[in-house]
């Protein structure tokens, strides 16, 4: 039997030897298909963090009237050309614009009206002289100090966002400040893509429920929970099925279900090696193309599974809590964003979420792999440095504690002390 690249695949579980990340994210990606994906429309103030549908449009001019940005008085800038402390400009004051109201005055020459900011701006005035560089010579005339120059101090009609301009496009993730724009222009409904349904399925007869005591041998279920989080910060919906125990039928069982019910299905524990590793057999039962990547040249996360089965994408990952972190970072997260709709911002193409830092200790890495290792940031000096969380790969203390990961290249032996890095950030 060989998988999708062509490697055969003949050890205790029908696998060989492990494959390069790159490789491996490419093999994976390449043979899965994103389907239609579903929309649904949605009041505005509900979609923070979603992902845009269709391309938004302006109704209107953003602002739809020229205001001020100063409190002060609005001029035609000429009045006020040559003014300075020493002879100062004097103009007539010809009233007050008051908040929230339309501008009935308009400005003649010589003339000046008192504004606040956000005011709108009379007809016949082209900028707005701050307060600071006026004064009262009485209740009918101001001296002014500076000269302004046309559009100083103003906000012109449109300047913001221009009516039908296209201001998000399709596959945009809506953020806070996107939210204060669409209500700006008056756009309080949206069309966004329905989030993808994760299928997450804890394996293993030692694992319990969180609110049970552990006999000896038994741990409680983190890594459900943990993968459960992870797909709710990344804009999916988890769907968490029962621990299932190590067996055959019981696990095509819920496979089959998830495969059937959700988008992307997700099993922790039960992709290593051992006599009771049922995860690569089943699903290479339950449909093609089946299992395209069984062992990644990464630590930690060296046995993770990725599979297609009837067109739905299932990653196994190790039972391992830092495995499933970096598994989900490298596996999961691109499968979340195409089923998402989600368009990768050019920046985080090549950077992602990265700080960098210089490591506080040398490090030795093994050549032909990726080594993963959990860091945690600290100010030293005014310099970021990245403290090595050293630990198994099964303690989920080691993430708790770390700020993100440095990645260790597979041609490289190790890192030196003081050396600068890039540290991902979780």
């Amino acid at each position: 039997m060989t998988d999708q690249t062509g490697n055969k695949i003949e050890d205790m579980l029908g696998r060989t030897g492990v494959i390069p990340r790159e490789e491996a994210q490419k093999v994976f990606l390449r043979n899965f298909e994103v389907p239609k994906l579903r929309e649904e429309e949605m009041d505005v103030s509900a979609s923070m963090g979603r992902i845009l549908s269709a391309e938004v449009r302006s109704p209107v001019d953003l602002p739809d009237f020229a205001k001020s940005t100063m409190d002060g008085y609005a001029v035609r800038a000429v009045d006020t050309f040559g003014a300075a402390e020493t002879l100062p400009a004097y103009l007539n004051l010809a009233g007050e614009v008051f908040m929230g109201t339309r501008a009935e005055m308009v400005v003649h020459p010589q003339e000046a009206v008192k504004i606040a900011t956000g005011g709108m701006l009379p007809v016949g005035a082209d900028a707005v002289v701050m307060l600071e560089h006026a004064s009262a010579v009485d209740e009918k005339m101001i001296e002014v100090s500076r000269p302004v120059a046309p559009g100083e101090n103003v906000i012109q009609t449109g300047e913001d966002i221009r009516q039908n301009r296209a201001v998000f496009q399709p596959g945009h993730r809506i953020r806070p400040q996107d939210i204060g724009a669409l209500c700006g222009i008056g756009v309080t409904r949206v069309m966004v893509y329905q989030r993808p349904r994760v299928a997450v399925i804890p394996t293993g007869n030692e694992i319990i429920p969180p609110d049970e005591a552990p006999a000896p041998g038994q741990v409680r279920d983190i890594n459900s929970y943990h993968l459960s989080a992870l797909v709710l910060q990344h804009g999916g919906v988890p769907v968490r099925f029962g621990i299932v125990p190590d067996e055959e039928d019981r696990l095509k069982e819920a496979v089959l279900k998830a495969v059937q019910e959700t988008d992307l299905v997700l099993l922790s524990g039960g992709s290593s090696v051992g006599a009771r590793d049922l995860t690569a057999r089943v699903i290479m039962e339950l449909g093609r193309p089946g299992i395209l990547v069984h062992g990644v040249a990464v630590k930690p996360g060296k046995p993770t599974l990725c599979a297609i089965v009837n067109r739905k994408p299932v990653i196994g990952l190790p039972g391992h809590p830092a495995a499933v972190a970096i598994g989900f970072e490298l596996f999961v997260r691109p499968v979340l964003r195409l089923l998402s709709g989600e368009a990768v911002p050019i920046w985080e193409q090549f950077t992602g979420c990265t700080v960098r830092a210089r490591i506080t200790r040398s490090l030795a890495s093994r050549p032909g792999r990726e080594d993963y290792i959990r860091v945690a940031l600290e100010s030293s000096d005014g310099m970021l440095r990245a403290r090595p969380i050293l630990g198994k790969s099964g303690l989920i203390s080691t993430l708790v504690e770390a700020s993100g990961t440095v990645v260790i290249p597979e041609n490289k032996l190790g890192l030196e002390k003081d050396e600068e890095v890039e540290v991902r950030i979780f």
